[in-house]
């Protein structure tokens, strides 16, 4: 492994799939300010990489991929200092949010806060089949913020409200059936689940993934009309790969 920061470490297979390991952050990869500036460095530093297919997100250890952020920072905070960190974490959030390719969350052990925020702007969630999760904010006084407002696109208003109201933890079935995550792995097979979806990614066109991907970001914040508007453009700008023709004769040729 490759430390592009002390926070940051990178590994690459030769298929192009890049394993970013958030480092040096405790037993329970607590993200505190240097930690969240240390991954959104990383990240963007390989956003720039055409040849990365897919990244995959984890923690050093297998107690959690992010535990939270680091409440023994927080509490010294005052308003403008707590708004500075909130907008840095923010930052971290959307660096994973507009990584150009898809970033799959590997998710252990627990998951609370800051960490549920970043892993719900990654595209793919796998989680270990005794992952927690949960939005405590509130029990320390602050209500969940920033890329918690995805989570009522991810598990719809009520299950938002019962998660970030109560502070009340649930474990990865509740998760899978909620579609917080979008896998469970057995006990010990973490990093083969992981490996599953990776092989679906790996199997689909590298640039009309990263359209893909691009678009359903798009769709996220436009209304109806516009997302159909602005696809009819994507499409046609697929074409100027030879994406389409080779995959598209590929497809036929099998079939024959």
């Amino acid at each position: 492994m490759d430390m592009l920061n002390s926070h940051c470490g990178v590994s690459r297979d030769a298929r192009g799939v890049v394993r970013l390991t958030i480092c040096n952050a405790g037993s329970l990869n607590i993200v505190g300010s240097a930690a969240i500036l240390g991954i959104q460095a990383g990240l963007q530093s390989l956003a720039s990489d055409d040849s990365i297919r897919a990244l995959v997100l984890a923690g050093e250890s297998e107690k959690s991929m992010i535990g939270g952020a680091d409440i023994k920072e927080m509490a010294r905070l005052d308003q403008a200092s707590a708004e500075a960190f909130i907008t840095r974490l923010a930052g971290l959030c959307e660096a994973v949010r507009n990584f150009p390719a898809p970033v799959i969350a590997r998710m252990p052990g627990w998951c609370l806060g800051g960490g549920l925020e970043v892993a719900a702007a990654c595209d793919i969630r796998v989680a270990a089949h005794d992952a927690k999760f949960g939005m405590p904010e509130v029990r320390v006084g602050i209500p969940s913020v920033i890329h918690a407002a995805l989570l009522p696109r991810l598990i719809g208003w009520g299950r938002t409200r019962w998660l970030v109201m109560t502070a009340e933890t649930i474990d990865a079935p509740t998760a899978l059936a909620w579609g917080l995550v979008d896998s469970i792995a057995a006990q010990g097979e973490l990093d083969a689940a992981v490996e599953k979806i990776i092989a679906s990614l790996l199997a689909c066109g590298p640039e009309a993934l990263r359209a893909q991907k691009a678009l359903l970001r798009q769709w996220e914040d436009l209304p109806l009309k516009e997302s159909i508007e602005v696809s009819i453009g994507a499409f046609g700008r697929s074409f100027l790969t030879d994406e389409p023709k080779r995959l598209m004769q590929h497809f036929i040729d099998r079939k024959r």
